[in-house]
């Protein structure tokens, strides 16, 4: 439950920022929040800052974490890795107010000041990096951005694939009906991912590979694999027909029904290996979790 309503019987007459000093709660929080707009009046105005307090209650949405047990399976001073499992939302929205996410077990064990570094999707299983102070956010955000870490996926894909595979092919936004997916196209952004197959199971006709890719484009794995025909496992948006898919993102199809098209129920997807320098340290993650 990240999200939740909080209603404060105010002092009217008092500016907004006045007023929030006397609240039993963090005041560095309460005022991040107020630029945010997570802090309105009795009919739902966002409060702005320096501005006189003149209903008798305001509404401030703060997020408090929820924790089901998920631990960090590495901690240090300046950051932590979790194990997230598929199913599990790395961030929550803030229209889904009771949503669990990964941030819950992250604020719930690191505190406030914890941050992701980067994120994976919901149904992608993995490693996923956190930073538990301003310094090393700073540092590890600059790390991902300039691609100075090694981070290898494992999935399972429809068709045998029996020899290294480099799919150098641009990507860019698909032009259909569903907005967040995309396609290779010609005109796209250079994106490069090397494909190495691991074990072949033959009576599903099934194979299991580690994807790195060398660039970070959105889906970027999914729709490489699906451009050569071997799309992933379990993928309701790529190999799968678009009126499927949409139906899939509008909650209209049944976990059955997922099953029965993509052969499994979830992606079969996970970030399985993670490899960078920090102060003079390499640190090498693996999953613990096996992708079957």
């Amino acid at each position: 439950m990240p999200y939740i309503k909080k209603e404060f019987e105010t002092i009217k007459g008092k500016k907004i920022e006045d007023f929030l000093q006397t609240l039993n709660l963090d005041l560095k929080l309460t005022l991040s929040l107020l630029e945010k707009g997570k802090i309105s009046d009795e009919n739902n105005n966002r409060l702005q800052k320096n501005q006189i307090l003149k209903s008798n209650y305001i509404y401030i949405t703060i997020f408090e974490p929820l924790s089901y047990g998920l631990k960090p399976i590495f901690e240090t001073f300046h950051f932590a890795i979790f194990d997230k499992p598929s199913g599990v939302t790395v961030h929550p929205l803030t229209h889904q107010l009771n949503l669990y996410t990964l941030l819950d077990e992250i604020r719930f064990y690191l505190g406030e000041n914890a941050s992701l570094v980067h994120r994976i999707d919901t149904e992608t299983s993995g490693l996923v990096l956190v930073a538990k102070n301003a310094f090393s956010d700073m540092f590890l955000k600059a790390m991902f951005e300039e691609k100075e870490y090694i981070k290898k996926y494992k999935a399972i894909v429809f068709g045998k694939i029996d020899k290294p595979i480099k799919i150098d092919t641009p990507i860019t936004n698909d032009d259909g009906i569903i907005k967040l997916k995309m396609k290779t196209d010609i005109n796209g952004k250079n994106s490069t991912t090397l494909i190495t197959p691991i074990s072949y199971d033959k009576n599903k006709n099934q194979t299991l590979v580690e994807a790195i890719p060398l660039t970070g484009r959105q889906h970027q794995i999914r729709v490489h694999l699906d451009s050569i025909g071997h799309s992933i496992i379990g993928d309701t948006l790529y190999g799968v027909d678009m009126n499927f898919a949409n139906d899939f993102l509008n909650k209209k199809i049944s976990n059955e029904k997922r099953e029965e098209v993509t052969k499994a129920k979830r992606l079969m997807l996970q970030a399985d290996y993670l490899e960078f320098k920090f102060l003079d340290i390499i640190y090498k993650f693996s999953s613990k979790q096996v992708i079957k």
